[in-house]
């Protein structure tokens, strides 16, 4: 007995749900046939009938209905079509008849207005509508003759033009005209369409203020102009926000969005007990420069102690900037933010343009560690290697001689461009860099050498095929180049320059998105000989001259500051066969001793140096706590690259400030050494932005516009720690996927 009650509940329960389901498909249909319809694609009741759904208590789909949208009233949904001929037509509704009538209803004195029934003849595959009025007149286009005196309506189908084109007077553009003509129509029949969106006062402001802050964090790549764009005014109004005036936001609201920021990155700096400058783009770069003295950008941020980096200024320069000048502005900053407590900055990190200014400073302030920028240090190799190796001057001046003479060579360049398309589906020149009075830029250089890499099978093909072979009849030079390519030593020594110079690019490259610290200096650096010296191994290269380039650079970059911040860097300790975990000296050579001694005696004041070295010794000798120890070199894995990371790079710090507080001399310095940035790279700024200073940078507000624009650009960056800019996101967007990797393309040397 239970059991089958309960078989019938289970039932009713089953059928319940399909006829909710059933209800709830029914509305939904309705709903997407109305929508079709206010666009213009159904019956023209649905401008004035909208589907409800009705729901039980609990909020089940009961039934489906039609309400009125003019007087309220509440119809069966099973039948539209009749309850708008009912409701409607027959003047049932009170408040239809009292609408203004609609154009179309008015009797038609031109040809251009036919009734129905006329349309109905003219296609007869469409079925008509039997809920359509008969007053509702539709655009014709004209006929051919529609010059002629004697065309008369006439609503009967038969007396209809029969009209196969459409031709207009006006021609083509008047489809426009008559598009808005029939849109005008379409109003008057359903003057209460459903609005667009409609938004509140605050999701307006809050939109706008959205807006602003895109368009001042693009800085520079969208123009104050594109506002005024038709599309984009047409955008605004589709969802329902007001056209923007592009005098307010380069007026009030940029000056308010900017004091924002400069309030927010000022309160940042206060609270910190010091802090470190970091200054990049004093290094002009050949090519880009902008306008015509090479206008560049220098940005100066300010590095927290918490990890965090605060944007301060933005100083232009034209040309070659000097010395004394780069150190008048660094200096300005600092009193700018210290007054007269300017030990609060402990140091400056800046790009490689002129190391005097940085000595200079930190000569004259014993408490101040200066560095040049890694990143630089780093990139600076490859320029050494270019200068100082055979290696990459044979492999330059061969591809030179093969880019020069496949594409000045016209019977060689069509062959090649032929076989570029065969292999790579594209074709084009060879990249040759130009030669400014004997020297070369070897960016320039690096490029020619990926498009003869890319090109490999090309460029093989080519002395392979008759023509070629034609051309060496007579012409020696063809015949040098054929037997460079046949050999496979110039293949393997191409591969291998490149293969060394992508090593330290992509070294570069991960030095400026981690923007390691200065303790990190020293491992960095054994890291890099490391990969050269596997390089050697590979390509069976002598390992003398490499290693002498990589020393030679490594001493011009030194810093003291470098050995000393790994020394007393918690992350660095090492475990002893005791247990201990001890500062790591005997990785130090006896010379980087002497500077560990030597740097922290210059941080300290004369009365505290001798205590200072005391305490070295024993941080030397007992080190850290275990457990301490270990805590502050948890490792995770950064979701991003897949690399292990520390978990939490301010423990370092955090250990000399709270259980490390014994090192009265010593924990002073550390605290402010190692928190200390190895690179300047920060903020980066767009180029098209840079060109717009240099159109209109020239005028006082045109240049305080740019200054806060940047400003408020910057601020918004470094909040979310992105150092990139757009030209590379798109770069890496549009990039077609090319192998960097020198494909297995060698033709058998005895098929050659």
């Amino acid at each position: 007995m239970d059991k089958s009650n309960s078989t019938s509940l289970d039932v009713v329960s089953v059928t319940d749900d399909l006829t909710a389901k059933t209800i709830q498909k029914r509305y939904e249909g309705l709903v997407t046939v109305r929508s079709k319809a206010i666009k213009g694609k159904g019956a023209w009741y649905w401008a004035h009938l909208e589907p409800i759904l009705v729901q039980t208590d609990t909020g089940i789909p009961k039934s489906v209905k039609l309400r009125c949208s003019l007087c309220d009233s509440v119809f069966s949904a099973s039948n539209p079509s009749r309850t708008a001929s009912e409701h409607l037509k027959r003047g049932t509704c009170p408040n239809f008849t009292s609408l203004p009538k609609p154009l179309s209803s008015i009797p038609p004195s031109s040809p251009l207005i036919s009734p129905p029934q006329q349309q109905q003849q003219q296609n007869p595959s469409r079925k008509r509508n039997p809920s359509s009025s008969s007053s509702s007149y539709q655009i014709l286009p004209l006929d051919s003759s529609r010059f002629c005196t004697d065309i008369v309506y006439s609503a009967s189908p038969a007396a209809a033009p029969a009209t196969a084109h459409l031709m207009l007077s006006g021609g083509k553009e008047d489809l426009g005209a008559l598009a808005m003509l029939e849109d005008s129509v379409k109003k008057l029949k359903s003057p209460k369409a459903s609005p667009g969106p409609v938004l509140g006062k605050t999701q307006i402001d809050s939109a706008l203020g959205l807006l602003a802050d895109w368009l001042y964090e693009s800085c520079g790549a969208v123009s104050f102009s594109s506002l005024e764009h038709p599309k984009f005014r047409a955008f605004l109004q589709q969802v329902g926000l007001p056209l923007v005036s592009r005098r307010e936001l380069a007026g009030a609201r940029l000056d308010s969005r900017f004091n924002e920021a400069k309030t927010e990155s000022e309160a940042k700096i206060q609270d910190a007990m010091f802090f470190q400058i970091a200054s990049d783009g004093w290094k002009q770069k050949n090519g880009e420069g902008f306008g015509i003295g090479g206008e560049n950008l220098v940005n100066v941020t300010v590095n927290l102690p918490n990890g965090t980096s605060v944007f301060r200024r933005a100083v232009f320069t034209s040309g070659r900037v000097r010395t004394n000048y780069a150190e008048e502005i660094l200096w300005e900053t600092i009193t700018g933010i210290c007054g007269s407590f300017v030990e609060r900055c402990v140091g400056i990190v800046a790009d490689k343009f002129k190391e005097k200014a940085l000595r200079n400073l930190e000569n004259q302030n014993h408490w101040m560690v200066n560095l040049s920028c890694q990143l630089q240090g780093v990139s600076s190799l490859i320029k050494d290697f270019s200068k100082e190796l055979p290696l990459f001057k044979n492999v330059t001046g061969n591809c030179l001689k093969l880019a020069n003479y496949f594409n000045t060579k016209s019977q060689v360049r069509n062959s090649f461009h032929k076989y570029q398309l065969q292999e790579l589906e594209i074709s084009g020149l060879l990249r040759v860099p130009p030669d400014s009075g004997g020297s070369l830029n070897f960016a320039l250089v690096y490029a020619m050498l990926e498009d003869i890499m890319n090109s490999a099978r090309a460029i093989q093909l080519v002395v392979l095929d008759e023509s070629y072979k034609i051309v060496c009849v007579d012409d020696p030079v063809a015949r040098e180049v054929a037997e460079m390519i046949r050999d496979m030593g110039f293949w393997s020594e191409l591969e291998a320059v490149h293969s060394l110079v992508k090593m330290i690019r992509v070294m570069a490259h991960e030095i400026e998105a981690e923007r390691p610290l200065v303790g990190q200096c020293l491992p960095l650096w054994d890291e890099l000989r490391a990969k050269v010296k596997d390089w050697c191994v590979k390509f069976n290269v002598v390992e003398g001259p490499v290693e002498k380039v990589i020393e030679k650079r490594f001493k011009k970059n030194y810093h003291p500051a470098w050995s000393a911040a790994f020394i007393l860097d918690p992350l660095y300790l090492m475990r002893d066969n005791s247990g201990k975990y001890l500062p790591p000296f005997k990785c130090l050579t006896p010379e980087q001793e002497k500077d560990v001694d030597k740097l922290i005696t210059r941080l300290v004041s004369r009365e505290e140096a001798h205590i200072a070295l005391m305490e070295l010794m024993k941080w030397r000798s007992e080190g850290l706590d275990p457990l301490y120890a270990q805590a502050v070199q948890v490792k995770q894995r950064d979701p991003m690259t897949g690399k292990m990371k520390i978990a939490n790079p301010q423990s370092s710090r955090l250990v000399w400030e709270t259980c490390l507080s014994e090192f009265k001399s010593l924990g002073k310095v550390a605290v402010r050494l190692i928190f200390l940035h190895a690179t300047s790279c920060g903020f980066k700024c767009n180029w098209s932005f840079l060109r717009w200073v240099c159109a209109h940078g020239h005028s006082r507000t045109g240049m305080d516009r740019a200054q806060k624009m940047i400003f408020i650009a910057a601020h918004a960056k470094l909040e979310r720690r992105d150092f990139s800019n757009e030209e590379e996101k798109d770069a890496e967007l549009f990039a077609n996927g090319e192998n960097d990797v020198l494909n297995e393309v060698f033709v058998d040397a005895s098929s050659m």
